[in-house]
């Protein structure tokens, strides 16, 4: 798996990353999505130019233009609920990319400490030869990204496939690259070093979803 870590560039993305990560920020929950949504316009600009360009003619009002535009079909898919706003984000650049959206959450046993992932709602177009990102803000333990692919193979094969995160760990940057081809980029604003007992980032952020979209009941 190829990994491009912007984190390693100087850019106004750390400045994003630094406000999420910030307790006192982080009590405005539209501003906290909204540098979500900045976060994935930003990877999905880098992403863009891995892309295939081919040279299109444009007609202008005072003659033709020439410029190299993507050709890729692209699939963007969510992880629920707190994808929502990197999805947004990603959808403001792939403005014509097909959507997906799936349910993946942590189900946790008689011990708090362990848990499984468990898939319930799935919407997708067919994925046979073409682009998928997978998108999902906290690449952590990294089952979440790798369940929604499996249950994503049923739609079809893709000809490439973009994972896209706003922060990781690396035991789950670890996790999914064992399950993901080498042909597999994954494009992600930070990389920090460890989970805790319960699985979250450290030193991360919090719960994207919570943070996002307000605390939910726990069932």
């Amino acid at each position: 798996m190829e990994i491009h870590n912007l984190s390693k560039q100087n850019s106004i993305l750390n400045s994003f990353l630094s406000e999420l990560r910030d307790v006192n920020i982080q009590r405005d929950a539209m501003r906290f999505r909204r540098n979500i949504e900045r976060v994935g316009e930003i990877l999905a600009y880098e992403m863009s130019k891995s892309l295939n360009y081919r040279s299109e003619n444009t007609q202008t009002p005072l003659g033709t233009s020439s410029a190299k535009l993507p050709q890729n079909e692209i699939v963007l898919c969510s992880i629920l609920r707190a994808g929502i706003p990197l999805h947004n984000g990603l959808l403001n650049y792939f403005d014509r990319a097909e959507n997906a959206f799936i349910s993946a959450y942590r189900q946790h046993k008689e011990n708090p400490e362990t848990f499984e992932i468990v898939v319930e709602y799935l919407a997708c177009p067919s994925l046979e030869n073409k682009t998928l990102i997978l998108a999902d803000p906290m690449l952590a333990t990294g089952q979440s990204m790798v369940a929604t692919f499996e249950a994503l193979k049923a739609f079809g094969t893709p000809k490439d496939i973009h994972l896209i995160s706003v922060i990781g760990a690396k035991p789950g940057v670890n996790f999914v690259k064992k399950h993901f081809g080498k042909h597999t980029k994954l494009w992600i604003g930070t990389i920090d070093d460890k989970l805790n007992e319960k699985g979250y980032i450290i030193p991360g952020l919090g719960d994207a979803g919570d943070l996002a979209f307000g605390e939910k009941l726990q069932h």
